[in-house]
This record gives C-alpha cells, structure tokens and sequence, in this order.
C-alpha cells in the first residue's frame, strides 16, 4: 500500500468518524452509552497490548485487590473510555441545552470569581473534556490550557473545535514553552493543566503515585510560583445522566516551595481522587513508562 493511498485512506476515514459523531450527537444518552459499552468491550477483546498496559498499571496501583478484581475494573475502564468518546459528539455537536441538563457543575465555583491568578488541576479522568465544557458554558473568566498537536490534521481540527466551542478559552501549544502560560495566569486567565501522564521531560521527578516511583511533571508548582497563582482541582465523573463535575477549594499553603513535595501532593490529590472512581482513571496510558536509574521496565 502506497503512502499516498494510505494518507487518503486516513483522510476519508476520518471524515467518516466526525460525520458519525455529528450524527450520534442527536441520539439518546442511552443509546450513546449503549454502544459505547458494546465498543468498549470489543476494544478490551481486541486492543490486547493496550489492554495488557492496564494490567500492569491496576497491578502496580491495587496489589491489594485480587486478580479477578483488576480485570472487572480493566474491563469497566474500556467501556468508560469507549463510552466518554462517543460522548464528544454531543458535547461538540449537541444543543447547547441539551449540555446543561446533562452536566452538572458544583463545589467550589467561588474559586473563579474575581481575577485571581488561578490553576486547575485537571487530571485525566475519561470525561475530561465534559468538565472543561461545563466549566467554560457556566464561569465568565478567559482560559488557557497546553495542548498537543495531533498527527492527523483533520481529527486535530475537530479536537480544538470541540474544546473551543464554549467560552473564551486560548490554546498554547506544548512545543511552544511556558513563556505564554505564565503571562496569561499573571493577567488573570486561568490555566488548566493536565500534569498527570509521563512526557518523558527532562527536569521530571519521580516521587510516588500509589507507592510506585513515578515520573511526574512538576508543572502545577512551578506555574503557582511563576504566576503566582492559586491551585483548584476540577473532577469529572460520569454518571447515568451525563456527568458530575465538582470543583474543589483551593490548595491551602500550596505551593511551599520545596518542589518535591509539591509534586508529590499533586500525586496524593489524585490518589484520593481515583480512589473514589478507580475506572473512570485513564489506565491505558504508560503511567510508569520511565523509571528510576536500576529499576527494570514494567510494560
């Protein structure tokens, strides 16, 4: 198969998907959720190293739980996943009140008022996309957030599309540095930062994450200190009905200044958090893919 013919053959594919998921936008939640499930459940047959990456992650995190435990909870994770995608075609394509019966916003939403310089943690549950939409339809304040370029130019359009449908929300690009991020959190934009997946940076610490030695970003202190900004966690959950996404009080005393530690709360903020939801976490990702000097690889 020639180059070109496969760059076409990925053109029209994916202009099939996003045809699919306009459609799909108009359908009942159920059904949505429906064929998620029956995706998810083909993908966790199907997807066999993906689903071997699951293992080892739910086995690092819960040695605690039974075999048999970790692989309803790695099944649950493929239908969560498969379910939240197919959910971006009403969150992206659907009406606009059809979003505000089905997401609910509540906590601490006195964390936006006013023009404080502020961070939220974000961390990569499946339904993140549905807490930044419900975020950016309910609170009148500008937004920025790191986004990474897709590979395929068309389904890259469509992912910014979606993310900036509501509100006014800016993306910087990864490659692009922090030079950007930190003026707009210092002018009173707030940055969401998903700080949570191994990039492989240089300047990365490993501090734990479910007692596992984890490479992990430090971004969320350094941006608090550079922009001088407070730190508020935004959690999505998907429910029967759409989906719960609660805002959290700010950080107290955070950051301290000894970066270690603070990378290290960002863990154990996150911990608490999947601890009350352990398959709605993005377990498909290499969250251990580097390790500490002598340890061996896990995948």
């Amino acid at each position: 198969m020639s180059a070109k013919f496969r760059a076409f053959f990925s053109t029209q594919a994916t202009r099939a998907g996003i045809a699919f998921m306009r459609l799909l936008a108009h359908f009942p939640l159920p059904l949505v959720r429906g064929l998620g499930a029956v995706l998810g459940w083909v993908l966790y047959g199907v997807a066999v190293p993906r689903r071997r990456v699951v293992q080892v992650n739910l086995a690092l995190c819960f040695p605690e739980r039974s075999a048999a435990e970790r692989r309803s909870l790695a099944r649950q994770t493929f239908v969560y996943f498969a379910q939240t995608w197919l959910d971006r075609s009403w969150l992206w394509h659907g009406r606009p009140e059809v979003l505000a019966r089905r997401l609910h916003l509540h906590g601490a939403l006195n964390e936006f008022e006013g023009h404080a310089p502020t961070i939220v943690f974000s961390p990569h549950f499946y339904g993140l996309d549905a807490g930044a939409t419900a975020i950016n339809m309910a609170i009148d304040r500008d937004f920025t957030s790191i986004y990474s370029e897709q590979s395929n130019p068309l389904l890259d359009q469509w992912i910014k599309a979606g993310r900036l449908r509501f509100g006014r929300v800016r993306l910087f690009l990864r490659r692009e540095g922090v030079k950007g991020n930190v003026n707009a959190l210092r002018s009173g934009e707030v940055l969401y930062l998903l700080p949570d997946m191994d990039f492989s940076f240089e300047g990365t610490v490993f501090v734990p994450f479910f007692g596992v030695p984890t490479a992990t970003v430090p971004s969320i202190p350094r941006f608090a200190r550079l922009g001088r900004a407070k730190v508020i966690s935004v959690v999505p959950r998907l429910t029967a009905s759409g989906y719960d996404v609660e805002v959290m009080p700010a950080w107290p005393n955070y950051p301290s200044g000894d970066l270690e530690a603070d990378t290290a709360l960002v863990n154990q903020h996150l911990e608490r958090f999947i601890n009350t939801m352990p398959a709605q976490y993005y377990w498909v990702h290499k969250r251990f893919k580097s390790r500490p000097a002598g340890l061996p690889p896990v995948y």
